[in-house]
């Protein structure tokens, strides 16, 4: 397929303390970009890096998505900085996730923070920056997740934020056709990334979540749920790809490819996972997602010998789900 030439290209990537930002940084840099790289912090292992083995053109910028501030500072400095360039692309790569739970055991804070982040803080950026990408006819390219578009479990939080930036960009994608502005979004598999890998933060998260869960909650989900439901999660990143090249050479393409795709699905086993998401019945795509992600157990006052346990028939139907507290893995 037809590239355009990298030239004087400017592009500004967010999230580039470690992961797909990181590696695109590099990646665009190398190839004669000038990338404009928000970190969260300017000492952090990522961006020592990143000044150690990038060219000079490279400037880190610090940004919390959180703070209007922040997001003002860094639109300003785009401005100032790509006059004679022109900005080309953005890059919203920087996503947050803090829990892994049902939806009903997770803190509306942690939906609300996932907001913040993943949806208004990619929105704030995007329209900042869009007179400037209106100019140069350039690119969004924005990284979503296979959890926007389909039911994973205990990723509700993180799920809905993405599905709700996934329209967004959609949206853009329409209104800004007459501007020449193409707008692609990224859907990455399981990749092992830092936060991926990081299974310390993981445990501390699940300690937090069992420390602040509402005792009737607690009384009615058990404990060996959530525990249950942690060991299910760290056994499925361990089948995470450690190779991060297929989604830089995604973000790459939908900067640079003369007709960049909408969607993008860099992974193994997606294809396989959309094709079931897409046309098997609900009660296969449910099962497959346990299988592939999180297989739960059942909630302790639905377990038999529980004064009026009385499961629903379809999960006593469910080969996925297990009926004792500490239950093998499904495959």
């Amino acid at each position: 397929p037809q590239r355009l030439p990298v030239a004087t290209r400017a592009v500004l990537i967010t999230g580039c303390d470690s992961g797909f930002g990181k590696e695109t940084a590099k990646k665009l840099d190398s190839m004669g970009f000038t990338v404009l790289a928000t970190v969260l912090e300017l000492n952090s292992p990522g961006a020592i890096e990143l000044r150690t083995c990038c060219s000079p053109r490279l400037r880190l910028l610090q940004l919390d998505l959180t703070k209007p501030g922040d997001i003002s500072r860094v639109l300003e400095f785009t401005k100032a900085h790509t006059t004679s360039t022109g900005l080309w692309g953005l890059v919203n790569n920087a996503g947050h996730n803090e829990v892994v739970a049902d939806a009903e055991l997770s803190p509306v804070a942690t939906f609300r923070s996932c907001m913040e982040v993943n949806f208004f803080g990619a929105l704030e950026l995007t329209k900042g920056l869009l007179p400037l990408l209106r100019s140069s006819r350039g690119r969004i390219v924005t990284v979503g997740s296979p959890a926007g578009d389909m039911p994973y479990p205990c990723l509700g939080a993180y799920g809905t934020s993405k599905a709700a930036v996934a329209l967004l960009m959609d949206t853009f994608s329409c209104e800004l056709l007459p501007w020449g502005v193409k707008v692609s979004i990224i859907q990455p598999g399981c990749f092992k990334t830092e936060s991926v890998r990081n299974v310390g933060q993981w445990e501390k998260r699940k300690q937090l979540l069992l420390a602040n869960l509402p005792q009737e909650l607690l009384q009615a989900y058990g404990k060996d749920y959530i525990e249950h439901l942690h060991g299910q999660f760290l056994r499925s990143l361990r089948l995470a790809m450690s190779d991060l090249s297929p989604v830089v050479d995604a973000i790459t393409d939908a900067l640079l490819a003369a007709r960049p795709r909408r969607r993008y699905y860099p992974g193994q086993g997606l294809g396989l996972m959309y094709f079931i998401h897409y046309y098997l019945p609900e009660g296969l795509r449910r099962r497959f997602l346990q299988a592939f992600f999180i297989s739960h157990c059942l909630p302790r006052a639905l377990q038999p010998g529980q004064p009026g346990a009385t499961p629903s028939q379809d999960a006593a139907q469910d080969p996925n789900l297990s009926l004792g507290p500490s239950p093998a893995v499904a495959r």
